[in-house]
């Protein structure tokens, strides 16, 4: 029987032999993609300070188009995934797009990361929830290892609680095989600052969006639904009621001086 971890790199595989470029250039995705590298730029910044001479490590990075846009704003930036394909593909369009602070590697994550030096900054763009119960409890302390004191953790993953996966699943209860495996799951966002804090981090958490981000995944091509939506999940994940059944979370875990 397969591991989770062959089953990933097999799915990985298949969806970055074009699928995937092709979703990922279309308006929406797009448009998500650069608002996500501003916000990571801004989060990071407000509780952190400049970014222009950090180093960043990103975990799953796929075929780095968000890395590629935080790129110009940091020193250097790692990108790691375990699909040979995807690195592939992020190494033609940082060839393609002449960015030079960037370097892309294929592979396990706690192997790639040894030997790369000490990093002020590790992203997970939907990169933990792929973790086993297990392999998340140890993360934080893997990753301590690779941190520059008073460096962090910016993590964007699924909610346990989304409200966008129940209605999703009830309309199009098919529609995720096409975009996940049968291996990941939602994580709950108080639980997973926990395993965080636990390692001696301070962790805290903020809702993302309800509609936007699954709306560009299911309508890659409408940019203006996107941007509407985007405008709408602002205002949403204030409301306190409310905000609990988002789609996504963000983490920020900063490692204790």
């Amino acid at each position: 029987m397969s591991t989770p971890a062959e089953r990933e790199l097999a799915y990985y595989e298949d969806l970055y032999s074009g699928f995937a470029q092709q979703h990922f250039a279309k308006p929406a995705v797009a448009a998500f993609r650069r608002y996500l590298a501003m916000r990571i730029l801004s989060v990071c910044r407000e509780r952190c300070g400049s970014t222009a001479s950090w180093r960043v490590l990103s975990l799953g990075c796929g075929i780095g188009d968000t890395e590629l846009l935080i790129a110009p704003h940091v020193s250097e930036i790692v990108g790691i995934d375990l699909s040979p394909k995807a690195i592939a593909q992020a190494r033609k369009d940082a060839g393609r797009s002449g960015v030079r602070n960037v370097q892309f590697l294929a592979g396990d994550w706690r192997e790639s990361i040894r030997g790369n030096g000490r990093f002020d900054l590790v992203l997970g763009v939907f990169f933990f929830h792929h973790l086993t119960d297990s392999e998340l409890a140890a993360a934080p302390q893997e990753l301590t290892a690779a941190l520059t004191s008073g460096g962090g953790v910016y993590a964007l993953e699924p909610s346990a609680r989304r409200l966008a996966g129940v209605v999703g699943k009830l309309i199009l209860p098919n529609l995720m095989n096409r975009y996940q495996t049968a291996d990941e799951r939602q994580l709950s966002a108080e639980n997973t600052a926990a395993i965080f804090r636990r390692c001696g981090y301070l962790a805290t958490t903020s809702w993302f969006d309800f509609a936007s981000t699954p709306l560009a995944g299911l309508l890659p091509s409408w940019e203006s639904g996107y941007r509407l939506c985007r405008l709408l999940d602002h205002a949403l994940i204030r409301v306190p009621l409310v905000s609990r059944w988002s789609a996504n979370f963000e983490l920020l875990a900063i490692r204790d001086r």
